[in-house]
């Protein structure tokens, strides 16, 4: 279907080269900078952070259709600055010889003067020292500076958004929507900003309801950080992640990663930034996936807060007008940092499991509490009528073994991290006491990564054989599919898969992974360009391989229902203890449970 467009002709019939006027041009930058009410808030709210607020508070009415009010206690504007900052490519932060170096939320002078022309602005502000100004701009068009009283900063007010472009309207959400999508940039620019409080009200109607609210963190910057990461993402993720700060190639890494037992159902939990600025980039994505897919199945998706520092050199924002993609120099550095320093904190987390699976399961324990105690009469009735067949008369008790024949006497349950183990449950669960609780743990899986990750060290060690192809199999693909994987062709190699061009988009596979056995190649290749498409990388044959490790840890590992020895169930706890990654199985699952003595005794009412 072909749409037809209206031309403006000449005397001639060809098409005429006008310049358009500022107020259209206005419009059109607007429609790149400001997609719905939560974009106008990110540019406003940026703008103040940009100016040193410490403080800032949006109010928002009907979505932000009707109202967007932003009030910072930033430096302000003077008089003469406020109709400059409604000019289009106007700005403080750059002084424009050098787009690269960018250390600022804002630079490119668009936002104030495309809200202006699509709604109805007024800019009221004041520099210390100085009188208050205010002006206004709708649709373009600029009032007169008039003096206002404001005691400091500076207060953006926004009404009527797209009134001047009334198409767009069709295409916001509702109410509902729109304020979710601005509670997710405020929050995401609070945990940018940990040292600036944020408070976000909705006024529709004239009634004030605080939606969001973040106090200043204090601190250094892991303290601040993690005070405002419980406060907006939750105390459980702070408690459940680790701390991550790592520097290589003139890059740094710093945040928190949730261990692999926190995992979500989908990547909502993933916040990154670059230099403080938040960002969607797929590559960071899916870096941030890569470093977690040996301890998390695919259908599990990490939770992360990450912000990797760079030279602004080194980095280019200026991708979009949004500024929510950035390009950089070398990403194969940056892709490589956020991996090595992810997997080196998994593994130096050693068995240790989140804190919410013990929380899970004591909330699946749900007591009973007698509160008026039944007469002896009809308890005897009771125990009589429930008492197995056989079995109505007061049952012996049962036989365990002994303390001293479980445990050496010279060994005390608290000396080790996972305890001493006790009993054996269902043929499948070690129960053992530490010093302030105990712990539950799953025989079957927690065995299985043990093996699983021995036969990856042994892997390590001796490499992975690749098996020469006797015919090499050709497979046709397009030209920039050939060259994206012919790019990709060395670290294919690394893990036993050889490939090289044959001519045109052809490539011809050499070698595979031996482990693999015999493999679809031409399937495999598209499935790896897949990869290289949506995230820049491929862990596909990583993946394959590491599937068939773990089937084979699965089948050498001790089975559930088999009983164990007290000496085998604490040799398992002792390899727990020094194995990294232990505390989840191969698929991201728990290996062991840990309750709290306080905790099991608030179940009996004992606390």
């Amino acid at each position: 279907m072909t749409i037809h467009t209206p031309k403006i002709t000449g005397s001639e019939g060809r098409p005429v080269i006008r310049q358009l006027d500022e107020a259209a041009i206005n419009r059109i930058a607007a429609g790149e900078v400001v997609e719905r009410p939560a974009s106008a808030v990110k540019e406003l709210v940026e703008n103040a952070l940009d100016a040193g607020a410490g403080r800032v508070q949006i109010d928002i009415a009907d979505g932000g259709k009707t109202l967007i009010r932003v009030t910072d206690d930033g430096c302000g504007m003077t008089a003469d600055d406020l109709p400059l900052a409604l000019s289009r490519h106007a700005t403080s932060k750059i002084d424009g010889s050098d787009l690269l170096d960018i250390r600022s939320f804002g630079f490119r002078g668009e936002a104030l003067p495309s809200l202006g022309s699509v709604g109805r602005l007024t800019i009221t502000s004041r520099v210390e020292g100085q009188a208050g100004a205010m002006i206004a701009c709708e649709g373009s068009r600029l009032s007169a500076v008039k003096p206002a009283a404001l005691t400091r900063g500076t207060v953006v007010e926004l009404r009527d958004l797209f009134f001047a472009t009334p198409a767009r309207l069709k295409f916001l959400r509702s109410d509902r929507a729109e304020m979710q999508a601005v509670t997710e940039v405020i929050r995401r620019l609070a945990m940018a900003e940990p040292q600036v409080g944020f408070t976000l009200r909705d006024v529709t109607g004239g009634e004030a309801r605080t939606l969001f609210r973040a106090d200043p963190a204090n601190g250094d910057l892991f303290d601040a950080l993690g005070s405002r990461l419980a406060s907006v993402i939750g105390r459980d993720f702070i408690e459940n992640a680790l701390r991550i700060d790592a520097e290589r190639d003139g890059l740094r890494l710093q945040g928190y990663a949730a261990l692999p037992t926190y995992s979500r159902g989908s990547s909502a939990q993933q916040y990154l930034f670059v230099n403080g600025r938040p960002v969607l980039d797929r590559m960071l994505f899916g870096a941030l996936r890569a470093a977690y897919f040996d301890v998390l199945s695919r259908d599990r998706h990490p939770a992360a807060v990450l912000n990797l520092i760079a030279d602004p050199q080194r980095v280019d924002v200026n991708v979009h007008p949004a500024k929510a993609e950035v390009r950089f120099r070398e990403p194969d550095a940056a892709r490589s940092l956020i991996i090595t320093a992810l997997k080196s904190a998994l593994t130096g987390a050693g068995h240790r499991a989140s804190s919410t699976v013990g929380a899970a399961t004591l909330q699946a324990m749900r007591p009973v509490y007698q509160m008026d105690r039944p007469s002896q009469q009809s308890l005897s009735r009771a125990f009589a009528f429930q008492a197995p067949q056989g079995f109505a008369e007061a049952p012996q008790a049962p036989v365990f073994r002994s303390e001293e024949q479980a445990q050496p006497s010279d060994e005390r349950p608290e000396a080790h991290p996972l305890g001493a183990a006790r009993a054996q449950l269902h043929e499948n669960y070690i129960v053992a006491q530490t010093a302030t609780g105990i712990v539950i743990v799953d025989q079957h899986a927690a065995h299985e990564r043990l093996v699983y990750e021995r036969l990856k060290r042994q892997m390590a060690e001796t490499g992975i054989r690749a098996q020469a192809l006797l015919i090499p199999e050709i497979v046709e693909l397009s030209p920039s599919d050939a060259t994206r994987l012919l790019d990709a062709a060395p670290a294919l190699a690394g893990i036993g898969l050889g490939i090289e061009a044959f001519g045109g988009g052809a490539v011809a596979i050499r070698e595979t992974p031996a482990i693999l056995g015999q493999v679809n190649g031409a399937a495999l290749l598209r499935d790896i360009l897949d990869e290289l498409a949506d995230s820049g990388d491929s862990q596909l044959v990583r993946a394959k391989i590491d599937a068939i490790l773990s089937r084979m840890a699965c089948h050498g590992s001790i089975r559930s229902g088999r009983q164990m020895r007290p000496e085998e169930m604490n040799a398992l706890l002792r390899e727990m203890e020094a194995t990294p990654l232990s505390g989840q199985c191969n698929h991201g699952r728990p290996t062991y449970v840990e309750l709290s003595l306080h905790d099991i005794e608030r179940l009996f009412g004992r606390r």
